[in-house]
């Protein structure tokens, strides 16, 4: 009986050897597999370098930023750390700016001074507020060979806009001559934004139509906020952009498109066209024109939009037609409260909507 034992205790012995060693060789083999597969993980695409063409104008999806809000007053949140305000994708938002008859900034109306319509129809309006709101921002410079002694007095007024407005802020840079180049991409560091802004190659003519149509296609399908805004400086006549004004107006007339304010540094009575320009894109997106006389006064312009921009009311209202028909619409919004005289409301004037919106930004 013991030799028989042994022998049994021999056996088992023997084999849970074996089956511990092929335990211990498929573990091995499946670490293996496992590190191969991980060195095949491909590496992230790079960066888009400096100096890199602004993207042109292309189909783009549903904005980030539309996302459903609560009627009344909108929520806001935080979104990787910048201040972001969510909206309903049916609702219609108007920034706008109200001043009185000595075109002075009036900041007290409530929701119910407002009536907005829509083709001549009034509409209700679902949300409101009047809130310092962070911004989405393109500079938008004029790099042609006019401008190269402009190029260091504008460029510190751009800067004093950017320190005058919300820390919250994204900014990106677009220089233009011939062509159009984005310097300086979406930040809030006024180093980054300074370098790209000195990289001046002043020479060549004016794609300006050009620089603004790139300028809004990247506005809508790279910033992170709802609210956005061109400010383009210039000194001369579009001359060299494939755009025609007329494109460059229709690519701007969306549902929140950007609100553009446009510095002319003209000077010569004879360029009527492009003050008109400039005056044409403004209106139509609620912004304001300037045309100093002196180089100097391009500062405290700047200065005036940015404490424009941060004094502003957002009104949202469902159309009553929807926003998938198509067409254009018409957008008219009045201001009337006591204690104040006559009111003047400075907003978008329409929007292409629904199948119109989505050809426009195809084009």
């Amino acid at each position: 009986m013991r030799l028989r034992n042994k022998t049994l205790e021999s056996f088992i012995l023997k084999n849970f050897t074996k089956l511990l060693s092929g335990a211990l060789l498929l573990a091995f083999a499946m670490l293996w597999a496992l590190a191969v597969s991980a060195q095949e993980v491909p590496a992230p695409a790079p960066a888009l370098p400096a100096q890199a063409p602004a993207n042109p104008p292309a189909a783009a999806g549903p904005s980030k930023s539309g996302q459903q809000a609560q009627q009344g007053e909108a929520p806001s949140s935080q979104d990787q750390g910048v201040f972001v305000f969510r909206k309903d994708v049916e609702e219609v938002q108007l920034h706008a700016t109200v001043l009185d008859d000595k075109h002075r900034l009036v900041t007290d109306l409530g929701r119910q001074d407002f009536s907005v319509f829509e083709n001549g129809q009034q509409q209700k309006i679902t949300s409101f507020r009047r809130e310092d709101i962070p911004v989405s921002i393109g500079i938008v410079i004029d790099n042609s060979g006019s401008m190269r002694d402009k190029r260091p007095a504008v460029n510190q007024a751009a800067l004093n806009l950017v320190r005058a407005s919300n820390p919250q802020d994204e900014v990106f840079i677009v220089n233009f001559n011939d062509e159009y180049y984005l310097d300086q991409d979406f930040t809030s560091n006024i180093k980054k934004l300074q370098d790209g802004l000195e990289k001046i190659d002043s020479r060549g003519g004016t794609a300006l139509y050009d620089a603004i149509v790139a300028s809004a296609s990247h506005l809508e399908k790279s910033g992170k906020l709802d609210k956005r805004v061109i400010l383009v400086v210039t000194d001369g006549e579009d001359n060299a952009s494939r755009e025609s004004l007329e494109q460059a107006i229709r690519r701007l007339d969306v549902d929140n498109g950007p609100t553009v304010y446009a510095i002319g540094l003209l000077g010569d009575e004879h360029q009527k066209r492009a003050k008109r320009a400039l005056q044409a894109m403004a209106e139509r997106t609620g912004g304001e024109s300037f045309f100093p006389k002196d180089l100097r006064e391009v500062d405290s312009i700047t200065k005036e939009v940015a404490h424009d921009i941060r004094n502003q009311y957002t009104i949202g209202y469902k159309p009553d037609m929807g926003k998938t028909s198509g067409g254009y619409r018409t957008v008219h919004v009045e201001a009337k409260a006591p204690g104040h005289g006559k009111l003047q409301v400075r907003t978008r004037t329409g929007y292409y909507a629904g199948t119109e919106r989505a050809s426009n930004q195809g084009n």
